[in-house]
């Protein structure tokens, strides 16, 4: 018997790496055009929509995972949350970007970059006739926590591709803004206390966004597969991807 558990449990660890170390996850818009969101690590992740590349918070060499933005493909659209290191990283930018790259930023982003379209929480701007975004409120409402991320400077994003809605929420706290959310097919709810939320934070949040997907990022060595057990049966697709 105790044989026959250990081997179960080594096939449990290998199902569970397996789905862990997923990097691409491919969905369709209401049109039938393709979504593939492709994790990379922490709060970096690449999309493409219809041949658009979007970077979201791309960070390099110093964050380990180490990664060479150089062998990526060059920017339509980059996002960025806010001007800490673990989401905003000049020479990652430098390499992805060209004269025609958008970037988008928070007013503390260019304060520090002198560069990009600043977005404040509420205001939404059309990249192209089928991609809009729009920036959304973003910070820490425990008290002795709000310093990390006060409220109204930094950005999350709620990007909506020929109507498939993306929300990628930076970091914060489970808000009273998140409840303004609406028809949200894919959700990054970041899971790292005392930066972000907690499990039960992240819970709650989803639960109040109801997104059709939720992924936990930015979640360094939280139990992140606790979300998915006290999110069982809600109707929730919650997927764990290595942003650690």
């Amino acid at each position: 018997m105790k044989r026959l558990f250990c081997c179960l449990a080594a096939i449990g660890m290998m199902t569970l790496g397996v789905k862990a170390a997923q990097k691409v996850d491919e969905f369709t818009t209401k049109n039938g055009k393709k979504v593939t969101i492709t994790c990379i690590k922490h709060a970096s992740m690449q999309i493409n929509y219809n041949g658009i590349e979007i970077e979201v918070d791309p960070v390099g060499m110093w964050l380990k995972p180490e990664t060479d933005y150089a062998t990526f493909p060059k920017a339509n659209i980059i996002l960025v949350t806010h001007e800490h290191k673990d989401h905003f990283d000049r020479a990652a930018i430098h390499e992805i970007r060209t004269p025609a790259t958008s970037i988008y930023v928070n007013q503390a982003v260019y304060g520090h970059f002198r560069n990009g379209l600043v977005m404040q929480n509420g205001e939404t701007r059309k990249y192209a006739a089928d991609i809009t975004i729009e920036a959304v409120p973003a910070y820490n409402t425990t008290p002795g926590r709000e310093e990390f991320h006060p409220k109204g400077r930094d950005n999350g994003y709620v990007l909506t591709l020929d109507g498939l809605r993306i929300y990628i929420a930076g970091d914060t706290e489970d808000i009273p803004e998140m409840a303004d959310l609406k028809d949200i097919d894919i959700a990054f709810l970041p899971c790292n206390q005392p930066y972000t939320m907690t499990v039960e934070q992240v819970v709650n949040a989803a639960k109040i966004i109801k997104p059709k997907v939720l992924f936990p990022y930015h979640y360094n060595d939280t139990p992140v597969h606790k979300i998915s057990m006290q999110l069982a049966g809600s109707g929730i697709d919650v997927r764990i991807r290595d942003y650690k």
